[in-house]
């Protein structure tokens, strides 16, 4: 591999372009290019960056389930026709390749952003912008002429894909709901690439997943929800005020505050008690619910 090695990891693996039915212990090696399998010197897959139309992680295909736990399963297209490879290292080396697989894949890609195409639930004048797309620690970043946008993985609350009319086409595109500057927002993202903006949207995926699944097992009562709504709508930081705003008496304030703090919903800081990214997440949630 002539350009520069961005991952280089032992690992298990196997590739339905390859005749092996099992999979097989070798080096995994990751450039800004291509991945390489490499059994051994003979027996290796490549497979360029280019031609990888959907990553997974923690999936993997039924014909290869019994042999995989930890993995990321790539599909990629070889001689006109479509195939995976999974990759099986332990927990902790799987998350690393993956985030930088995603990024190798998608850092760079030319997108047509609009910021923020609805602020509450008002819809903006903003206009679509040319950006770039890079991968940042747990954030989603588009890098336009006017500054950046930064989406936290962690503040997204949904995302769909539509089709909409930008530059006299219409092209695919990606909203992606989240919490801004302590707002509801959505921000729409297009791109030139069909491969690109599936990938994307399973990247947004992943980490969305891993936080609804953390919701659902977590259980929010109704008095704990119209203090997380209070705090949400800026009505009484300081506890006093807002068991004024709530109705209830300060001591019943406290010990539901105690408990979101002990789910990670809140978190008390000098201007008072404020949500967290996932408060945030909840509340709209539950706000999208009350309004559906």
């Amino acid at each position: 591999m002539s350009e520069s090695v961005i991952a280089d990891f032992v690992a298990k693996f196997n590739s339905e372009s390859t005749a092996r039915g099992e999979p097989v212990k070798g080096r995994v090696l990751l450039s800004q290019k291509r991945l390489v399998l490499a059994a051994n010197d003979e027996e290796k897959a490549t497979i360029p960056l280019a031609s990888i139309f959907d990553i997974a992680v923690g999936q993997v295909p039924e014909d290869l389930g019994n042999f995989f736990d930890s993995t990321v399963t790539i599909a990629f297209e070889h001689e006109d026709h479509r195939h995976v490879a999974a990759v099986e290292a332990g927990e902790e080396k799987i998350d690393k390749f993956s985030t930088v697989l995603f990024k190798a894949v998608l850092n760079g890609t030319e997108m047509t952003v609009k910021h923020p195409a609805r602020l509450g639930g008002r819809v903006t004048d903003a206009e679509y912008r040319p950006a770039k797309l890079f991968l940042q620690p747990r954030t989603v970043r588009f890098k336009s002429s006017d500054g950046p946008i930064d989406i936290g993985l962690s503040t997204i609350t949904g995302f769909d894909r539509s089709s909409r009319k930008i530059g006299g086409a219409k092209r695919p595109v990606l909203e992606v709901r989240h919490m801004y500057q302590g707002q509801s927002t959505m921000t729409m993202a297009a791109t030139d690439s069909p491969r690109k903006m599936s990938i994307l949207g399973r990247y947004l995926r992943l980490e969305y997943s891993d936080l609804m699944a953390e919701l659902r097992d977590m259980e929010i009562s109704g008095d704990e929800k119209e203090v997380l709504v209070a705090l949400y709508s800026g009505a009484g930081q300081e506890r006093l005020s807002l068991a004024n705003v709530v109705g209830k008496d300060s001591s019943q304030v406290t010990m539901l505050l105690n408990q979101l703090e002990d789910d990670g919903l809140v978190v008390d800081s000098n201007s008072g008690t404020k949500l967290t990214p996932k408060g945030r997440v909840v509340v709209s949630n539950h706000l999208e619910d009350v309004n559906a």
